[in-house]
C-alpha cells in the first residue's frame, strides 16, 4: 500500500481542544505515523483529521507501554514487530468507528490497543508456521530467536490483549474471545486444507474470513461499542469489517503475482514459491480441472520446481498473463464493493466516506 507524506495526518493535536494534554512523546509519534491510503476525507476534515491523528498517536504510545516487560528477553522479542512499523489499520478502524458514538470514552484507545496486540500476536505465529524469513522488512522473530521463543512471544501478546480487554467489560471480552476462536479455526482449516468434495475457492474464502476478516470486524465493533454507539452501527461495522478484510487479503493474493517488490521485502511470486494457496492459483486449478489447456500449462509451471529465480519469474509472468489473475482482481473488487454497500445504515459524513474510500483503496494498491 502506498503512502503520501502530505496526507494531513501529521499535525497531531493542532486545533484540538485538549491539545494541552498531548505531551511531546504523543506529538512525536503522531508525526511518524505511516497511515494507509483511502482516508483522504478524514485528513481533509479540520476537526476530525487532527482528532483521529492524535487518538492514533495515543494508541501507539499505549501499545508500546503494553508490551513493556521487565524481563529483557521478553521485552526485546515483544518490541520486535511493533518497532518495525505497520499500517495500524485495525486501530484506525476502531478509532474511526468510535466517532460514530462518543470518541472521548476512555475505553476506545484501549480497545484499539487490544486489536493491534492481537494482530501482532498472530503474525508471530503465522511467520513460524510459514517459515517466513522477513516481516516488515526485518528478519522475523523466529529467525532471530528461534521458533519456540517466537511462539511464546505471540502467546505473551495474546495474554496482554486478554488482560486489557478484560478491563473493558463482559461484552468486549466476549467479542475478543469469539474473534480469537475464529482466528484459530481459520489457521486450523488453512493448515488441513479443504475436505474431499469441498469447493477449494469457497474453503479459502472461509479461511480468510476467519483469519483476516474477523479481527478487522472486531476492530470496528469494539471501537463503536466503547463509544456507546447503537446496535445497528455495531452490526454495520461487523459486516463492513469482515468484507473489507477479505477484500484486503484477496488483493494481497493478486499483488503477489502482479505487484512490484513490496515494502516488506516480499517479492512477486513469494507465495508461489512457498506453496501458499492464493486465489489466482485456486482459480487456475479450477480452470485446469474444467479442461482449460492454457490453465493446465501454467499450472504445470506453478507446480514445478520454483527454486531457481528464472523458473519463478517465468511462472509469475505466465500466471499474471492468464485470465484467472484478472478474475481474482474482480473477486477482490466485488468484496470491496459489498463492504461499501454495507455502510448504508451509517449517517452521511466524513467517517462514512472515509470507510468507503478505504474499501476501494485496498483493491487499488500495488504493494
Amino acid at each position: 500500500m502506498t503512502h503520501s507524506a502530505n496526507t494531513g495526518w501529521t499535525s497531531a493535536g493542532h486545533g484540538v481542544s485538549d491539545a494541552a494534554e498531548v505531551d511531546t512523546s504523543t506529538s512525536r509519534i503522531a508525526a511518524a505515523l505511516n497511515l494507509p491510503d483511502g482516508f483522504a476525507r478524514i485528513s481533509e476534515d479540520d476537526v476530525l483529521g487532527p482528532a483521529v491523528s492524535t487518538s492514533l498517536a495515543r494508541v501507539e504510545r499505549q501499545l508500546r507501554e503494553a508490551i513493556t516487560n521487565s524481563d529483557p528477553l521478553a521485552d526485546a522479542t515483544s518490541r520486535h514487530l511493533v518497532e518495525a512499523g505497520g499500517k495500524r489499520i485495525r486501530p484506525l478502524l476502531a478509532i474511526l468507528a468510535s466517532h460514530l458514538g462518543d470518541p472521548s470514552q476512555a475505553g476506545v484507545a484501549k480497545a484499539a490497543v487490544v486489536v493491534e496486540l492481537t494482530h501482532l500476536a498472530t503474525l508471530y505465529h503465522d511467520d513460524v508456521m510459514d517459515s517466513a524469513p522477513y516481516r516488515r522488512g526485518a528478519p522475523t522473530a523466529h529467525e532471530v530467536w528461534g521458533n519456540s521463543v517466537a511462539i511464546l512471544t505471540g502467546d505473551l501478546l495474546f495474554a496482554r490483549a486478554s488482560i486489557l480487554v478484560s478491563e473493558l467489560g463482559a461484552e468486549a471480552l466476549g467479542i475478543q474471545a469469539r474473534t480469537f476462536e475464529r482466528l484459530c479455526l481459520g489457521q486450523l482449516h488453512e493448515t488441513v486444507g479443504p475436505r474431499e468434495g469441498d469447493d477449494a475457492v469457497g474453503h479459502y474464502l472461509s479461511v480468510i474470513a476467519d483469519k483476516t476478516g474477523s479481527l478487522v470486524a472486531a476492530s470496528g465493533q469494539l471501537g463503536a461499542l466503547m463509544a456507546g454507539a447503537g446496535d445497528e452501527i455495531l452490526q454495520t461495522m461487523v459486516s463492513y469489517g469482515e468484507k473489507v478484510g477479505v477484500a484486503f487479503q484477496l488483493a494481497d493474493d493478486a499483488i503477489d503475482v502482479t505487484g512490484l517488490k513490496k515494502v516488506s521485502g516480499k517479492a512477486p511470486g513469494t507465495d508461489l514459491r512457498e506453496g501458499v494457496p492464493t486465489l489466482p492459483v485456486l482459480l487456475l486449478r479450477k480452470a485446469a480441472d474444467s479442461g482449460d489447456l492454457s490453465a493446465a500449462e501454467v499450472l504445470a509451471m506453478v507446480d514445478g520446481d520454483l527454486g531457481p529465480d528464472d523458473a519463478l519469474a517465468a511462472a509469475v509472468t505466465a500466471l499474471r498473463e492468464h485470465p484467472v489473475t484478472a478474475q481474482a482482481w474482480e473477486v477482490a473488487q466485488q468484496w470491496a464493493d459489498d463492504a461499501v454497500a454495507s455502510l448504508h445504515a451509517l449517517p452521511d459524513g466524513a467517517v462514512k466516506e472515509a470507510l468507503a474510500g478505504f474499501a476501494q483503496a485496498v483493491v487499488a494498491r500495488t504493494s
